[in-house]
């Protein structure tokens, strides 16, 4: 089996994979995940700049998961680190792109809106390809912290698109006040502007991905695993019991009017809430909802597989 790992730095959190490819089973065996909130597109969608905490915060996770490469032989050819919505969209990218050269030892890269598409559907559908019982097509919906991808396909990808309505991006724009405070819970006029700002970019999204003919649709990211997690009534988050879970249409509005109406107290005494993501959840779950709508699909198929299982099959030469 060939060790390979994988880095998925996106707007709010920065993960590692480290796993073994099987040849035999075209599946990875996982020897280690990490992840760490580091808000690395702080304030980019207001300044078109990553600000020099996060850019700091990100490299420090950098320099730790550099650690954990070496301690499991991993080879520079065998490590591959993608980097998706706020650091291409920063002015000052190349400090960014610097700093983890330096730290790592390989070049980054700053993948388009479509490639970050296709790695997330090989990650969240190699497992689901092999199980019959699974309606076809698969409509991957990937909730970052700066976009959304939505992905349609079946042996591979058909149709993609990249949208700007991630919960980083989307709180920042309407739910935080001019003195960087969350609004606790947010007022109507907010969650008006809000909600059509979500709806506006699945309607772009629709444009070039048929959303209605989803078969199957499957939910990536923090914000789909987490509120997986509340509505299994988990008492910690645990990823085995989140994998594959299926969430049904209501149930995850019960969780969003929640979330909306919640305060950032209540919020945070989920006990499978992760604390970089208390004040960004409602965001987040509002685009699966309205997703979930949109495509007129009762149910959604929660994946902790995502991009950056697709970044290590890559990484380990399993798909080209």
């Amino acid at each position: 089996m060939t060790t390979a790992a994988a880095i998925d730095c996106g707007t709010n959190s920065i993960r590692l994979l480290v796993a073994d490819a099987d040849p035999a089973t075209g599946r990875l065996v996982d020897r280690e995940r990490r992840m760490e909130i580091v808000r690395l597109g702080q304030g980019v969608d207001r300044t078109g700049r990553l600000a020099p905490e996060a850019l700091e915060r990100t490299l420090a996770a950098c320099r730790g998961y550099a650690e954990v490469i070496a301690a499991h032989g991993v080879t520079p050819d065998r490590l591959r680190f993608v980097a998706t919505s706020a650091s291409r969209d920063a002015e000052n990218r190349a400090e960014f792109v610097d700093g983890v050269r330096a730290i790592l030892g390989v070049e980054p890269e700053v993948i388009t809106g479509e490639e970050e598409a296709a790695l997330s559907f090989t990650g969240a559908t190699r497992e689901l390809a092999g199980r019959p019982e699974v309606a076809r097509p698969f409509l991957v919906m990937d909730i970052g912290g700066g976009s959304t991808e939505f992905v349609l396909g079946d042996e591979g990808v058909t149709a993609a698109r990249s949208v700007d309505i991630g919960c980083v991006r989307l709180t920042e724009r309407h739910l935080t006040a001019p003195d960087g405070t969350v609004a606790d819970p947010p007022g109507a006029e907010a969650l008006a502007a809000l909600t059509a700002d979500i709806d506006a970019a699945l309607e772009l999204a629709a444009e070039r991905v048929p959303l209605e003919r989803a078969g199957t649709l499957v939910g990536l990211a923090g914000s789909v695993t987490t509120v997986a997690a509340m509505a299994l009534e988990l008492p910690s988050y645990d990823p085995s019991a989140i994998h594959h879970a299926v969430l049904e249409r209501d149930r995850v509005r019960e969780i969003v009017d929640w979330l909306l109406t919640a305060t950032h107290e209540e919020r945070a005494a989920v006990p499978s809430m992760h604390p970089g993501r208390v004040d960004v959840i409602g965001a987040g779950a509002l685009v699966l909802l309205r997703a979930m709508e949109r495509a007129d699909v009762p149910r959604v198929t929660v994946s902790e597989h995502d991009i950056l299982d697709g970044i290590a099959f890559h990484a380990a030469g399993e798909v080209r």
